[in-house]
């Protein structure tokens, strides 16, 4: 039951900081792993960026998204570096530093999709560098559409 009402005020508090912001994001992820994928942004460029793995066991991925738009480009074309935890839930609980680094396209209606690299390094136990992780995505935009605050 505390595990329920954490949860709950933790949606709450996210929902009530970025309300005046745009575009949550939920889909999914077909590449080296199924992932069903999450983006919240914080403000206006910078955005959390979440992703449950399934293959073989359970991963789950936060990643810190900074966003950038070419100053003369399409107004839904977005870059984004990124880097954040990766925990994986198999026989041994291992903990890897991955990097996030993609483009997506907004189109006019509640549609972006999009495509990534999330190379990692495993810090526990195999101590060892994956490059591998493509993908591609599509998400449902909630919010307001392709209104994207180019940082110049």
């Amino acid at each position: 039951m505390k595990k329920l009402l954490f949860i709950s005020a933790f949606i709450l508090i996210i929902s009530g900081t970025t309300t005046a912001q745009s575009n949550w994001e939920a889909g999914v992820r077909f590449g080296n792993d199924f992932a069903l994928d999450l983006t919240i942004p914080l403000s206006a460029s910078p955005r959390l960026h979440g992703a449950v793995y399934f293959n073989n066991d359970v991963t789950v991925g936060a990643y810190f998204d900074w966003m950038f738009a070419l100053s003369d480009g399409p107004s839904g074309l977005k870059f984004y570096p990124g880097v954040g935890p990766e925990f994986y839930f198999r026989n041994n609980f291992d903990v890897a530093v991955a990097g996030d680094f993609g483009v997506e396209y907004s189109f006019d209606f509640p549609l972006t999709i999009g495509l990534d690299w999330r190379p990692h390094f495993m810090v526990t136990n195999s101590m060892k560098f994956n490059s591998g992780n493509w993908g591609f995505i599509a998400r449902f935009r909630f919010g307001e559409g392709v209104n994207f605050v180019r940082t110049n």
